[in-house]
């Protein structure tokens, strides 16, 4: 037994040492606070009480800064596990991970403008949505800039890294969906309150380019159902419009899925007369090769077998191969 809490303890750690250096660069707060975790036996203790999807440093880190009203540090974290613990297990057991970052969406925008339009766009794991309003932001390639269709809504900057095929227009969106587990509501400001806390403290813009794209959804909310991927999918997807080129995408959204349920999920998409585009982390969609890569990115694949891009997990950045390859 002891042995079992050991080897937890230590995958538990490893995690969060990952996650010290995803963060390294971007967030001094999140890369301090996840190697002190990594090296504290009462916060690892705490962790090995969740259910595993239940340990991630995001929803842990998230959680604290609700309680405590603001970015925590090791210390801090450590009194919020002794003193309300209780409060912490009901808030990571009732939340999720649900970053809702609208720059991704200038990474799925070159493959998005590619596909024969107008698009009917489905993105599982939706959260509020804000990653399906495509064609409401403006976008900055290194001062190449494409016009999205609301002036007030933010302008995401994006590094293009190799020959991205940047599009003069944003894409013709004629229908959208999302499909979420637990959809959260732009007009509640208690999930919108939660999403702002899931951005990591000191990212520069990001928690204003959030609350402007918010503003951007709450003028013409997105539909996010509320649904399993898994059960759900081909029903929303039989209510798009015919005549548009339907779009199933994702990000950061199978690594939480087994092995099984990924394989699942790729089946069902198989029987879809979609396209599908997945942004995650590599070797989590099985049938899309990993290009070669430094740091942490995400590998944006097209139907579970092409690797399209290499993108950064927040959005700073796309690469695509050039004519001799990665």
């Amino acid at each position: 037994m002891w042995m079992h809490g050991h080897n937890l303890a230590a995958e538990v750690a490893e995690n969060y040492r990952d996650f010290a250096a995803e963060a390294r660069g971007r967030s001094r707060n999140y890369e301090v606070l996840a190697a002190a975790v990594a090296d504290d036996p009462d916060i690892l203790g705490y962790l090995e009480t969740l259910p595993r999807p239940k340990r991630q440093p995001n929803l842990l880190f998230a959680a604290a800064r609700t309680l405590h009203g603001g970015p925590v540090d090791a210390g801090q974290l450590r009194d919020l596990v002794r003193d309300r613990r209780d409060d912490l297990r009901e808030l990571m057991l009732t939340r999720r991970t649900q970053t809702n970052e609208p720059a991704r969406c200038a990474t799925l925008l070159p493959a998005l403008a590619r596909l024969p339009q107008p698009l009917a766009l489905i993105e599982v794991g939706a959260s509020a949505g804000l990653t399906l309003l495509v064609d409401r932001y403006s976008y900055d390639f290194a001062g190449v800039q494409v016009a999205g269709l609301d002036p007030l809504a933010p302008t995401l900057r994006c590094e293009p890294l190799g020959p991205v095929p940047i599009p003069d227009r944003v894409p013709e969106i004629a229908w959208r969906a999302g499909l979420d587990l637990n959809p959260l509501d732009v007009a509640s400001q208690a999930d919108m309150d939660w999403l702002a806390c899931m951005v990591w403290p000191g990212e520069g813009d990001r928690e204003q380019r959030l609350a402007d794209a918010i503003a951007a959804a709450r003028r013409d909310p997105p539909v996010v159902r509320r649904g399993d991927l898994l059960t759900d999918l081909p029903d929303l997807a039989a209510a798009a419009p015919a005549g548009a080129t339907l779009v199933v995408y994702h990000t950061a959204v199978l690594a939480y899925l087994t092995p099984d349920e990924r394989d699942r999920f790729a089946a069902i998409m198989r029987g879809l007369p979609a396209v599908w585009l997945s942004n995650e982390g590599p070797g989590v969609i099985s049938g899309v090769p990993v290009p070669p890569h430094d740091g942490s990115p995400f590998v944006l694949g097209r139907d579970g077998s092409t690797a399209v891009a290499l993108t950064d997990s927040h959005g700073a950045w796309v690469r695509w191969p050039g004519p001799d390859g990665w």
